[in-house]
């Protein structure tokens, strides 16, 4: 076939392809546009998952009549100077419009605050149609029918209509929590209404849009993040370590306010997190960038999912960095969840009484019928039963549980302690802890095995690692480029006890390996090395071998489920979980102890 030029029908939608992938696709490039617009309020409406309708309404500064045909003509916009690397808008592609015309059926009304009246423009499968007087309020009204008509293809990579609505809610949400003090609606035929008010800027109006998409239980549970480094800001909030999800969908980020989806920063989020959750647990976290636009670019991926920094390490180090030094400054904190299941674990209707579920809390089944109280074999004992109830109290004090921590009062300064006077052991393994207005219960064995994991990390970044000396160098052939990191890192990872050199092109010799890991496959670890520092120019996999070791000894080396504990051991262990960061949760992710509030406890027995 010869070389000829594409018709501007075909050129767009190869554009479409490449920028709308689906419905939600199509939302995402609107809100942006009426974002830019200045917009206080953005709705959205749907129909048939977004394929049948899209609508967008926003109150933002409107386009004018004559601006109208360049609204949809590619490669026009309004967002983009002369230097196309001071990017600080979010849609400036400029071929949003074109492109969604060319593959559905698009209508643009709008009126500027000063015009007299709304004008109207279509595109019908990227034939245009001539502008024409509307009828509408100051803003700007886009609205989409029957997408990928003209691409039918397309339609059969679509998934159910409940998918795709999910995924433009997704969405609205994710764009919505960079955006506190606008208004956000999202309604349609096919799902139920979503409002988010206008929260306000401001750090409390952020926590408060926060709240609106994550939950109500997010705020209780969050750490706030304030950080910068060498020109780039780190903000926002992350979860403490024992409030996690099964996934990972409730991470957002955004770069300069542009919601992204970005390797780097989820690689540096579970960095944070490693010593303290499971590998199949995820925190909760929403952190913004903000750095000078010539330092990141935006505009990888057309849709602007993706973004590259000029200087990767700097940012992932400032988010790890931050993440850890919040969980350490923030103590022990327990999530409020673990409170709330408990309670919910006492009621009514919980798991013991599934019967009764929704039941009200001082419901009293009515008795079967023929029920005789004098003859039911739980009745009260009919002789001497007040007199032998007082004889038992006035035996002296009840030796309950497993071990009791004392008959003592405890202290006023030990109850006043973040977890409080040790009181009993029970099933040796749970020590009982009293506050002023609250009760403990701490696992032993998991509180323990932090302490001594905690230990064990502070004598290894104390000093160099201990090294074991190879009988015969190990050659390891790599890469050219990946030999250079290496080498370059060279004098990090002799701190971890290894050591490597230059072997010529393309290879590394290693003298040495850390004595904690044994023996091991050097040149596997070697390539792991290399392959992170390509990603992400660090070499945490080693470090993450050597802690995984000291997390192993931890565990065998801490008090054993079954032990029992003398008062002074338990009230031991209380303070030195009160001075150690990150002891709410174990090596493995889970609690080392519940709180329950005396208020709660009271509620739980009617008296509030």
């Amino acid at each position: 076939m010869p070389i000829h030029q594409l018709s501007d029908t075909m050129i767009n939608q190869i554009a479409a392809g490449e920028v709308i992938e689906r419905p939600a696709s199509v939302v995402k490039e609107l809100v942006e546009n009426a974002l830019d617009a200045g917009a206080s309020r953005i709705e959205v409406v749907t129909g048939g998952g977004g394929l049948a309708l899209i609508r967008v309404t926003d109150d933002g500064a409107g386009i004018p009549l004559p601006e109208l045909p360049l609204a949809v003509a590619r490669h026009c916009t309004s967002k983009l100077g002369d230097d196309i690397h001071d990017i600080r808008s979010l849609g400036f592609r400029g071929e949003a419009l074109p492109s969604i015309g060319s593959v559905a059926r698009l209508t643009i009304r709008s009126r500027t605050a000063e015009g007299d009246s709304a004008a109207e423009i279509g595109l019908e499968g990227g034939r245009l149609l001539p502008v024409r007087p509307a009828a509408a309020n100051r803003g700007t009204t886009v609205e989409v029918r029957d997408l990928f008509f003209a691409t039918p293809a397309r339609l059969k990579f679509m998934k159910g209509e409940r998918a795709e609505t999910a995924a433009t809610s997704e969405v609205v949400k994710r764009i919505a929590i960079a955006f506190p003090d606008v208004r956000f609606t999202l309604a349609g035929p096919d799902r139920s209404t979503l409002d988010l008010p206008a929260a306000g800027n401001g750090a409390d109006g952020q926590l408060a849009r926060i709240a609106q998409v994550m939950g109500a239980d997010f705020p209780d549970n969050a750490l706030a993040i304030d950080a910068e480094r060498e020109g780039v800001r780190l903000s926002g909030h992350v979860s403490i370590p024992s409030f996690t999800r099964a996934n990972a969908l409730q991470q957002y980020a955004y770069v300069n306010g542009r919601p992204v989806r970005d390797k780097l920063i989820a690689g540096a989020i579970r960095g944070a997190y490693a010593d303290v959750l499971p590998r199949d647990r995820h925190p909760l976290a929403v952190l913004f960038l903000t750095l000078d636009p010539a330092l990141v670019d935006v505009n990888v991926h057309p849709a602007k999912a993706d973004v590259r920094f000029r200087d990767p390490g700097l940012v992932r180090g400032l988010i790890v960095g931050a993440i850890r030094q919040a969980l350490a400054a923030a103590g022990i904190r327990p999530a409020t969840t673990g409170a709330a299941g408990m309670m919910a674990a006492f009621r009514p209707g919980g798991s013991g009484t599934k019967g009764h579920q929704g039941a009200h809390p001082f419901f009293r089944p009515e008795p079967a019928p023929g029920f005789d109280p004098a003859r039911s074999p739980y009745r009260p004992l009919e002789t001497g039963f007040g007199e032998s109830v007082q004889a038992t109290f006035d035996a002296g004090p009840l030796q309950g549980a497993d071990a009791r921590a004392g008959l003592q009062e405890p202290s006023e300064t030990l109850l006043r302690t973040e977890l409080g006077a040790a009181r009993a052991q029970v099933h040796e393994n749970y020590i009982v802890a009293q506050t002023v207005d609250s009760l403990v219960i701490v696992d032993q064995h998991a509180a323990h095995e932090r302490l001594v994991y905690e230990a064990l990390k502070q004598a290894l970044e104390a000093r160099p690692m201990p090294a074991q000396m190879l009988l015969l160098p190990e050659i390891v052939d790599l890469p050219e480029e990946d030999a250079e990191r290496l080498a370059l890192h060279a004098g990090t990872l002799a701190c971890f006890g290894l050591g490597l050199e230059r072997f010529g092109p393309g290879a590394v010799a290693v003298r040495e390996t850390p004595s904690m890991l044994g023996e091991i496959d050097v040149g596997q670890l070697v390539r792991d090395l290399a392959d992170e520092l390509a990603d992400n120019d660090t070499v945490e996999t080693l470090k993450e071998r050597l802690h995984h070791i000291a997390a192993t000894m931890a565990c065998h080396g801490s008090v054993r489920s079954g032990r029992r504990l003398r008062p002074e051991e338990m009230n031991a262990l209380l303070r030195q979980m009160e001075a150690t960061p990150g002891s709410a949760t174990c090596n493995h992710g889970r609690p080392t102890y519940i709180e329950l509030k005396l208020a709660d406890i009271e509620r739980l027995f009617g008296r509030r």
